[in-house]
């Protein structure tokens, strides 16, 4: 009989192999299930690589169809070639899953293809495509999932992935379609639909709450709207959609206003229903193996990441917290580190948040809104990017940096930006705010000139001072 494995994780997403990896250079003996082909889960294959790889190339399309002549760039009216634009997002997947191949092989990781299902204490059985099962004995075993796309609550939604679309068929459509209705106003939806409207699509946005972006700031989420709609996407917002149903060639879409009114119907060639995501636990055997999970179907965890039966953990998106696949990763080194006996830790009061659309939006920590349900008393220094230089020269003037401070001690409890590069800027609030930094020890940190990060420097002036260029 082969001995048994320290850790198998089932489920190669980025909470997943990270896992794996960590555990891996513990010293672990680690395995791996996935039911997919290839490694990397949703977020490689069909979710934030590929989502990425069209919304940057959409964004070069618009920069040369508007941008360019400002700056001097006589280049005529760029022509859309989807299908090349296509085989770009496919090679970028390509290469990230292989790359986490070759990591599976660097670290002597064995990997199994198939679905995976605890069977019994420290067993995990692995069933291929052909039906063929193999079982394996582990010490330990980790759920890491992920999730799947939820649907409209009480609307009966049918995929086809060509008209009616989640994520994966909005990445994989032909054809721009004249008019792209999306159900949703959050992070997948406001993504997708820029990406869809910069290639000259019609986009209407229908939200349930009267905000997009849920639990954004409020001011950022008012103004980003803003943007958006400049860019030509239209909105409907406080409106929950009762059918949607697909002919031949198209769809339509029935909604009405949630604090009553009449009910309206829009055509639609494709509807992209982006509506979050639900905890992908099917088939796991979880039931028989008495693992408890809450009403929303995510498996419950204690401060350690260990579920209720002992040897079993769970990270990521099936159980709570943001589906984010970068809290997944801290989970998964987190929860590695505890099954090797050391100290595993995720501050999840510092994780970042970001829109990848153009412009950027990332926040961390808390919101105005949040504050102020909690009774803490705060500053906010705001700065906006139209008074920086480098934004002015890249013809980025839109947005702004919020930084929001204890009025106690200074000490920054959340940032806020909404502009050009606003992901790569979030990072050094990340890190000021990990330490339990203050609004002046940002402030005081020289930024080089000219830089946009120079905006998250002087809106930290702002809170405890005064800023220089404004």
């Amino acid at each position: 009989m082969a001995e048994p494995y320290d850790v198998i994780v089932v489920g190669t997403g980025p909470g997943g192999y990270v896992c794996a990896i960590k555990a891996a250079q513990l010293g672990l003996k680690t395995a791996v299930v996935e039911k997919r082909d290839t490694l990397g889960g949703t977020c490689l294959n069909i979710g934030c690589i590929p989502s990425k790889a069209m919304l940057h190339a959409s964004e070069m399309f618009s920069e040369a169809g508007h941008a360019f002549p400002e700056l001097g760039i006589d280049t005529g009216k760029p022509k859309l070639n989807l299908e090349k634009m296509m085989a770009h997002k496919d090679a970028t997947v390509k290469s990230n899953v292989d790359g986490v191949a070759f990591l599976m092989k660097k670290n002597k990781i064995d990997v199994y293809t198939g679905t995976g299902k605890i069977v019994g204490k420290g067993k995990v059985s692995v069933t291929d495509s052909k039906g063929d099962s193999v079982e394996l004995d582990t010490k330990n075993i980790v759920i890491a999932t992920g999730s799947d796309v939820a649907g409209i609550p009480g609307v009966d939604v049918k995929f086809d992935e060509k008209i009616i679309v989640s994520s994966t068929g909005a990445l994989e459509l032909p054809k721009v379609p004249k008019h792209l209705v999306v159900v949703g106003g959050g992070v997948i939806g406001l993504e997708l639909g820029s990406v869809w409207a910069r290639l000259g699509s019609e986009v209407t946005v229908i939200e349930f709450l009267d905000k997009i972006l849920g639990s954004m700031d409020g001011e950022v989420s008012k103004q980003f709207q803003r943007m958006l709609g400049k860019q030509g996407l239209t909105f409907k917002l406080g409106c929950k959609v009762t059918d949607v149903k697909a002919t031949s060639r198209s769809a339509k879409v029935t909604f009405e206003p949630v604090k009553g009114g009449d009910a309206e119907t829009v055509s639609a060639d494709v509807v992209l229903v982006a509506t979050g995501r639900k905890p992908y636990t099917e088939g796991l055997g979880l039931e028989r193996a008495g693992v408890i999970v809450d009403e929303a179907g995510r498996v419950i965890i204690d401060e350690h990441f260990r579920t209720n039966i002992s040897g079993i953990y769970a990270i990521g998106d099936v159980v709570a917290g943001p589906m984010l696949a970068h809290k997944a990763e801290d989970e998964g080194v987190a929860v590695a580190e505890i099954m090797a006996g050391q100290a595993g830790h995720v501050n999840y009061g510092v994780i970042p948040g970001v829109v990848y659309t153009q412009p950027e939006v990332a926040s961390v920590g808390k919101t105005e809104e949040e504050l102020k349900a909690e009774g803490v008393a705060y500053k906010v220094g705001k700065f906006p990017f139209s008074a920086n230089g480098r934004a002015r020269a890249m013809l980025q003037p839109n947005g702004f940096v919020k930084v929001l401070s204890d009025k106690a001690n200074d000490r920054v409890l959340g940032v806020h930006i909404l502009g050009f590069g606003a992901g790569e800027m979030i990072h050094e609030a990340a890190v000021l705010m990990e330490f339990g930094g203050s609004a002046e020890d940002l402030g005081r940190t020289c930024h080089a000139h000219p830089t946009m990060s120079e905006a998250v420097k002087e809106a930290a002036l702002a809170a405890f001072d005064k800023p220089i260029h404004m």
